[in-house]
């Protein structure tokens, strides 16, 4: 059977598994994703026996450590990926909510409501965490899972979605509702991205040139999760201590995340009192500036002459996801505004003002998925905005927009309800029934 074949062979068990989950009741959904994560702790040690043989193929390919330790299980993290499987579990099931709702001046009752979206198709790289956690989110919204993971991760994706499959063979959710697509080969991910009436949409998930390839390769809908340029502008209103903490924060605490900020624009009339504590702080914290000239001659007041470079063009468009940040001075806000419309990604901007004027125009003009006000770009996280767990950041502008809970892996239907109403030229009819 060729590799073609055996796409095919996942997907259409995907597509009839999607018709028999879309009308289960939340019970069986909760615990369905129950024994999944009982299975998983179960089962762990299976699973990091797999994930071994990927870790060491990574660390003889020459993998950085960084890669590999996202790539790694033990059992520790496979408990804490049973545990957001339950937190899913415990999440409000979007299926069958009213998002609108009326009666017409005819009579008829309309509703619109939330239903799953149907197979849910998803590309990602590096961490297996991501298996579980996509399979769990697409079937408490009631869609099917058709998982494709990188080549560096195929091993434990196999026993991952073997060990789900075998738990949901105990419960009223189909088995088939979970699949892995086959195969580590380019061609198994144009399979995917060509899967038009298999694959109601496609989800990609990771860096620039892999969303760039499905979106331009897809003949699938996809929703596009974004790298993450965010911006942290400091106003000439700010308040300057607390600039440089949310400046740390969102640089710092943990840079090789999308909402980590990698572009810092500084106002033109606190940059002198701004820059050089600045500057000193990020080389303290091991964070290499790469600065335009305006910023650049801070460099030595601050201290921070070996941590500053000079800036390239593609610096201010770059997702460092690392300990660097590229850096500019700018006249106004609006000269912000445009600096993050050229180089952005549309992920998070987060201005920092005491000016409720300038917060709003910020927030108006900036065209972002997120925009944070006084707060570190951090934040813009599905559990963080009280989501519960998240299958990516949008930022397209289609239906989902920013953190991707629950709720934006689900369309609506339109439902109307009569007493024979028919439409004629003239207006709405209701014949007589004859009771």
């Amino acid at each position: 059977m060729s590799e073609a074949d055996d796409f095919l062979k996942v997907a259409h068990a995907a597509r009839a598994a999607a018709t028999e989950l879309a009308p289960l009741p939340r019970a069986a959904k909760d615990a369905a994703l129950r024994a999944i994560a009982d299975a998983l702790v179960r089962r762990a040690a299976e699973i990091v026996e797999g994930n071994a043989a990927d870790v060491a193929a990574a660390r003889e390919a020459g993998t950085a450590e960084a890669m590999i330790d996202r790539l790694r299980l033990d059992e520790k993290r496979v408990a804490a990926i049973a545990d957001a499987v339950r937190q899913v579990a415990d999440l409000p099931d979007p299926v069958g909510e009213v998002v609108r709702g009326s009666t017409l001046p005819n009579g008829l009752e309309l509703r619109q409501v939330r239903v799953p979206l149907g197979v849910v198709g998803m590309i990602y790289e590096g961490r297996p965490n991501v298996t579980v956690d996509a399979a769990a989110l697409c079937l408490k919204s009631g869609n099917a899972a058709l998982l494709r993971g990188s080549s560096s991760a195929h091993g434990s994706n196999t026993v991952l979605v073997a060990i789900m499959q075998e738990a949901l063979a105990g419960t009223e959710v189909p088995a088939g509702a979970v699949q892995l697509v086959p195969g580590v080969t380019r061609e198994s991910v144009t399979h995917l991205m060509r899967a038009r009436g298999l694959v109601d949409v496609l989800i990609p998930r990771g860096g620039a040139s892999l969303i760039n390839s499905v979106v331009e390769g897809a003949l699938v809908p996809v929703i596009e999760t974004g790298v993450g340029n965010c911006h942290v502008y400091v106003d000439a209103d700010a308040d300057l201590d607390l600039a440089l903490e949310i400046l740390v924060n969102a640089k710092v605490q943990r840079p090789s995340v999308c909402n980590a900020a990698e572009t810092l624009l500084v106002h033109a009339g606190v940059a002198g009192e701004f820059l050089p504590a600045a500057l000193a702080r990020l080389a303290k914290e091991g964070v290499t500036v790469h600065a335009d000239d305006r910023v650049a001659g801070y460099a030595a007041e601050a201290g921070a002459a070996e941590s500053v470079v000079p800036a390239t063009e593609e610096d201010f468009g770059k997702e460092y996801l690392s300990l660097d940040i590229a850096a500019a001075v700018v006249d106004s806000l609006e000269d912000a505004v445009a600096h993050i419309r050229r180089y952005g990604s549309a992920h998070t901007e987060s201005i920092v003002t005491r000016s409720q004027r300038a917060a709003r125009r910020f927030v108006a003009l900036v065209d972002s998925a997120a925009v944070a006000v006084n707060a570190s770009t951090r934040f813009t996280d599905g559990g963080e905005f009280g989501f519960g767990a998240e299958i990516g950041i949008s930022t397209q502008k289609l239906h989902a927009r920013g953190p991707m809970g629950l709720a934006e892996l689900t369309s609506t239907k339109w439902i109307y309800t009569g007493e024979g109403h028919l439409r004629t030229a003239t207006g709405t009819v209701i014949p007589p029934t004859g009771r």
